[in-house]
C-alpha cells in the first residue's frame, strides 16, 4: 500500500488550523514556528513522491478515495507531476519564509493568534490548488485561498486596507464564477469531474461527441482562461492587484505575488490547456494563442511602465507582477498545435513549456524575496516613498544585497533565478517562429520589454540603496551616527535606521540562496518540469 502522503498533507495542514490558533494565544513567535515546521513536513512529504514522478512512467503520483458517490466518477483525488510538484514546493517554501518572517515583522500587532491561523488556512487552499486533480475539489481550494487572503489583507494591512481587501474579493470571486460555469460545462459535457479522465485526445474525443459541442467547448476554454486570469492579474483585469499588493503586510504580499497570482497560470496551464484546449477546432486554437501573445505584450509592458514611474515602493513591485505575468502568458501563448483526427492536438514546445512553468518557480522566489526586502525597509525605516529614501546600503547592508539581487532576478540578470526561465520562453519563441510568422513582432516587442524590466529594477536599486537619503548632509559611518542631518530627516526618521531583526535575515537568507541556486543550477527543476504532459504529449 502507498503512503498516503498528499492527504497527509492536507490532514495536517487542515487539523493543525485550530491548534495554531491556541498556540498563537499563549505565544506568537511559537504559532509562526508551528507553521514553519508543518511547511518543512509537507516539503519533505512532497519531495517523497518525486523519485516516482521521475521514474514511473505515468511520471505522476496519485492517490485516490471514495468521495461523492451520487456524482458519477467523482473521487477525493490527490496527484502530483512535475509542475504540480515543483510550484507546490516553492509554494512551501514561501509558507516557511513568510511564517518566519512574520515572528519580527508583526510583533506588537493585534490579534496576532488569528493571523496565524489564517495563514495556516490559506497553506491549506493554495497547496491544494497544486495537488489535486478532481475539479469539484480544485475549485473548494481556489475559493478557500480568498478568504484568509481577504482578512490577512484588510486586517492588518497599512491604509486602506479593507477596501483592498474588498476590490481583491470582488474581482478573484467574479473570476471563479467563470471558472465554476467552466467546471459544471465540463462535467455536463462528460459526466466526469476527474480531469485525467477527459483530458487528452481521448477527452477531446468525448467532450466533441454532445450535442453542438464544438462551439461549447470553445465557450468552455474561454470561460477557464477568462476566470484564471482575473487571479493572474493581466491586464484589463489587474485593477484589484497593485492596491491589494501594496496594503497587504510584506509576507503576504510575498504569497499573494509570489504563488497566488501564479496559480491562476497554473490553473490556465493545467485545466484550460490540459482538459479543454485539445477539444477545440484548429482555427479557433491559432486565433485564440495568438489573442494570447497579444494580451501578454500589453500585459508586460503596462505593468513595466507603471513600475518605472511609481514612487511607492510596494506598487513598484506590484507592477513588477503584472509585467511578469505578461512573460508567463506570452510562454502560454506559444503552443503550436496541429490536426490529428479531425482534433486540435497540443504538440507542446518543449523549451516553451520549461520555460512558462519554470519561470513561474523562479518569479515565485524573487518576488517573495523582493517583497520580503522591501518589507523590511519600510518596518526599519518607515517610509515607503521612493523619494525620501536612499543611502540605505551603509546602514541596512543585508538588506542590501537580498534586494539587489532580487531585483537583478526579475531584472533577467544571469545567473540569477528568473534569468534562465526568462531565456528558455524565448528559445521556444525562437522554436515557434519556424512554423508560425505571427509570433515575429510579439517576440521582438517582448524582448524590448525586457529592456523596461532592467529600467525599473535598476531605477529602485538606485533610488532605494544607494546615493543619499534626501536631506542628509553627512553620515558618520565610524561612529554610526547620523550627523548634520536636516531638520526635515530628522523629523522623518527619528531613530537610528539599522538592518532588519534576525528572523527576518533568516527568511531572506533562504530566499537568497534559492535565487542563486536555481540560476546556477536550474536541473532540479528542469527534469521535474520536463516529465509533463499536456493533452498526452510529454513535454521532454
Amino acid at each position: 500500500m502507498v503512503f498516503p502522503a498528499l492527504l497527509t498533507i492536507f490532514a495536517l495542514s487542515s487539523i493543525s488550523i485550530p491548534f495554531v490558533y491556541l498556540t498563537g494565544r499563549k505565544s506568537h513567535r511559537a504559532a509562526a514556528i508551528f507553521i514553519a515546521l508543518i511547511a518543512l513536513v509537507n516539503m519533505g512529504l512532497v519531495a517523497s513522491t518525486i523519485p516516482t514522478v521521475l521514474e514511473s512512467s505515468s511520471h505522476q503520483w496519485v492517490e485516490t478515495y471514495q468521495w461523492i458517490p451520487n456524482l458519477s466518477n467523482t473521487q477525493f483525488t490527490l496527484f502530483v507531476d512535475g509542475m504540480s510538484a515543483s510550484i507546490a514546493l516553492i509554494s512551501l517554501v514561501l509558507i516557511f519564509v513568510a511564517s518566519i518572517y512574520s515572528i519580527n515583522y508583526m510583533a506588537g500587532k493585534k490579534n496576532l493568534s488569528a493571523y496565524y491561523a489564517l495563514l495556516c488556512m490559506l497553506s491549506v487552499g493554495l497547496v491544494g490548488v497544486f495537488l489535486t486533480s478532481n475539479l469539484i475539489l480544485f475549485y473548494f481550494c481556489w475559493e478557500l485561498m480568498l478568504v484568509p487572503a481577504y482578512f490577512i489583507v484588510g486586517e492588518w494591512g497599512y491604509r486602506n486596507s479593507y477596501k483592498s481587501a474588498l476590490k481583491l474579493f470582488i474581482f478573484t470571486h467574479a473570476g471563479a464564477v467563470f471558472v465554476l460555469l467552466g467546471i459544471g460545462a465540463i462535467y455536463w459535457l462528460t459526466g466526469t469531474t476527474e480531469m485525467f479522465t477527459v483530458s487528452g485526445i481521448q477527452g477531446a474525443q468525448t467532450l466533441l461527441l454532445g450535442v453542438n459541442a464544438p462551439d461549447i467547448v470553445r465557450w468552455i476554454l474561454l470561460a477557464l482562461t477568462a476566470g484564471f486570469a482575473v487571479k493572474m492579474a493581466v491586464f484589463p483585469v489587474h485593477v484589484w492587484l497593485p492596491d491589494a499588493h501594496s496594503e497587504a503586510p510584506a509576507p503576504m504580499s510575498a504569497l499573494l505575488s509570489g504563488v497566488i497570482i501564479s496559480a491562476g497560470a497554473y490553473a490556465i496551464l493545467r485545466i484550460a490547456f490540459g482538459v479543454v484546449f485539445p477539444a477545440v477546432d484548429v482555427t479557433f486554437a491559432l486565433g485564440f494563442l495568438h489573442t494570447l501573445s497579444i494580451i501578454a505584450i500589453v500585459t508586460a509592458f503596462f505593468g513595466s511602465f507603471l513600475a518605472l514611474f511609481a514612487t511607492d515602493i510596494k506598487r513598484v513591485i506590484a507592477y513588477s507582477s503584472i509585467s511578469h505575468m505578461g512573460y508567463i502568458m506570452f510562454g502560454i501563448s506559444l503552443f503550436p498545435i496541429s490536426v490529428a483526427g479531425g482534433t486540435a492536438v497540443v504538440l507542446a514546445s518543449s523549451i516553451a513549456i520549461t520555460g512558462t512553468i519554470l519561470h513561474i518557480v523562479t518569479h515565485a522566489a524573487s518576488k517573495g524575496l523582493f517583497f520580503l526586502t522591501v518589507g523590511g525597509v519600510m518596518h526599519q525605516t518607515e517610509e515607503r516613498d521612493i523619494h525620501k529614501l536612499g543611502g540605505l546600503a551603509s546602514k541596512m547592508p543585508f538588506s542590501t544585497v537580498s534586494g539587489m539581487i532580487a531585483a537583478l532576478s526579475i531584472a533577467g540578470a544571469p545567473p540569477l533565478a528568473c534569468f534562465i526561465s526568462e531565456f528558455f520562453i524565448f528559445m521556444g519563441a525562437f522554436q515557434v517562429l519556424a512554423t508560425d510568422s505571427f509570433y515575429i513582432i510579439p517576440t521582438a516587442l517582448m524582448l524590448i520589454a525586457t529592456v523596461f524590466s532592467l529600467a525599473y529594477s535598476l531605477r529602485f536599486i538606485s533610488k532605494v540603496f544607494l546615493g543619499t537619503a534626501p536631506g542628509e548632509l553627512v553620515e558618520d559611518i565610524h561612529s554610526g551616527n547620523n550627523t548634520h542631518a536636516s531638520a526635515e530627516h530628522v523629523e522623518g526618521h527619528a531613530h537610528k535606521i539599522v538592518d532588519v531583526p534576525n528572523y527576518m535575515k533568516a527568511a531572506l537568507a533562504i530566499l537568497v540562496i534559492l535565487v542563486v541556486a536555481i540560476g546556477v543550477y536550474p536541473t532540479f527543476f528542469m527534469n521535474l518540469i520536463q516529465t509533463v504532459t499536456f493533452g498526452g504529449i510529454i513535454v521532454a
